[in-house]
This record gives C-alpha cells, sequence and structure tokens, in this order.
C-alpha cells in the first residue's frame, strides 16, 4: 500500500479513520478534523491525504474539499483495518426474541428476518430461498432512498424496479461465494446503475444443506463493521430457526 515501512501504520489508522468518519457523517473529511484527533499539523495530513489520494484510496468531490473513500478504499478497509467484530448482547437477545414469535411456515420466517435484518443495519434487509426461484423477501428500501447518495431520481427509480423486478437481484444475492460474509462494493455489484451501492451476502441452512442467503443493500458508506456481524449471527439463528422445519 504504501513505499515507506515506517510511514505504513500511520496511513493506516488516517484512512482507517478518515472512513469512519465519512461512514458517519457522509461529509467529506477534512484535514483540520483529522489533525486534531491525530495531534499533528493540517500540513502533515495533507501530505497524508495526497498519498493516500495518489494510491487511490481516497478522492475529493472537488477543489480544496475535504476526502472521501473511493471504491478501493472502502475494499481496504473491510478487507484489512476493520478490528474484531461481534454484535452487542442486547442485539443478539433482540433476534432471538424475533425468532420465538410464532411463526408457523417458512414464508413467515423469512419475512420476519428480511425486516429484521433491515431494522438491525439500518438498510434493505433481503432475503432469498434457493428452492423459491422467483421468491425474495426484502424490507427498508426507503431507509436506503433516504440517505444523501440515493437524492438522483434516476437511481432512485432503478433501484426500485431491480428490487421489485427481482431476476437481477436474485441473480446477484445467490451468487456462490466461500466467505462467511462476501461484500461487494461498487462496481463489484456487477450493476453499473448501483454502483454507489454495496452488497453484504451470507448463507444459511437447513438441515445441513444450502437454502439461501441473507443481504444488506445500502450505499458504500454502510457501516460494515456492524452489519458484517449481524448478517453472520442472524444466518447462524435462522439456520437454527429452520432446522425445526
Amino acid at each position: 500500500m504504501v513505499r515507506k515501512v515506517d510511514n505504513q501504520s500511520r496511513l493506516r489508522s488516517v484512512l482507517a479513520s478518515a472512513i469512519n468518519r465519512y461512514i458517519k457523517n457522509a461529509m467529506p473529511v477534512s484535514s483540520e478534523e483529522m489533525a486534531k484527533e491525530f495531534g499533528l499539523s493540517s500540513a502533515t495530513i495533507r501530505n497524508i491525504f495526497a498519498e493516500l489520494e495518489e494510491a487511490g484510496y481516497l478522492t475529493h468531490p472537488y477543489t480544496s474539499a475535504g476526502r472521501v473513500p473511493t471504491d478501493k478504499g472502502y475494499r481496504y478497509y473491510v478487507d484489512f483495518l476493520l478490528a474484531e467484530m461481534e454484535l452487542l448482547d442486547e442485539e443478539k437477545s433482540r433476534v432471538t426474541s424475533e425468532y420465538k414469535r410464532q411463526l408457523n411456515r417458512i414464508e413467515d420466517v423469512l419475512e420476519a428476518t428480511s425486516e429484521m435484518v433491515s431494522a438491525l443495519t439500518g438498510c434493505a434487509g433481503i432475503v432469498s430461498f434457493l428452492d423459491w426461484q422467483d421468491k425474495i423477501f426484502y424490507k427498508g428500501i426507503s431507509s436506503v432512498l433516504d440517505q444523501p447518495e440515493f437524492q438522483d431520481l434516476g437511481q432512485m427509480r432503478f433501484l426500485i424496479r431491480m428490487i421489485e423486478d427481482k431476476r437481477d437481484l436474485l441473480s446477484i444475492v445467490n451468487r456462490d461465494f466461500e466467505d462467511k460474509v462476501k461484500v461487494y462494493i461498487g462496481k463489484e455489484i456487477g450493476c453499473s446503475q448501483i454502483s454507489n451501492c454495496a452488497l453484504a451476502v451470507s448463507r444459511y441452512k437447513v438441515k445441513k444443506k444450502p437454502a439461501g442467503r441473507l443481504a444488506v443493500l445500502g450505499p458504500t458508506r454502510m457501516e460494515y463493521e456492524h452489519i458484517i456481524p449481524t448478517l453472520e449471527y442472524v444466518s447462524d439463528v435462522l439456520t437454527e430457526v429452520l432446522d425445526d422445519f
């Protein structure tokens, strides 16, 4: 990532902090606010920003603006910068109590799961079932459209149309992957019209066989450090619940 080994740790720290700030605020990150955090001069932070921008991890939307992460920056953040992640006990209790409700059909369980994932993440919660090739459950699309990245009317229309049409979304969500949670960022999704989105996907099973996917769709600015453990935990609990059907 960097040429100077002794500078690598500082570059990583600044990049992680800049991305965290942008995820929370959706505002370009200035050198002044980062200088206060790290106890460095604004000029030093600007030099670090310039190096990170040259490497393709940050960019600036207009002249003299602060920096924002690129897709490459988010990818590096997800792959290397996130700390060990785990859901809070209260969130785990919320998941298990939701499944203790009287849910007599698989459809009811999957619909409740999409609603719960959306509520936990603040993004769209999506659930597919591989045996039902044209069936998908989703909640929280309005939460995505409320984000500042989706104020363009054309993008809003395309996202809604893709969700309602289902086929394109299912082909993306149901892809095979090896990791417990697969994260597609921007162009990695394979759909240019939603290149400002990210999609995190996990798998669940029934009777130890692959059954479907859980997914979270949101802006590339989504809270990966919370969404990834949410999908991991809900997938495990859902697998246990469906084994009783």
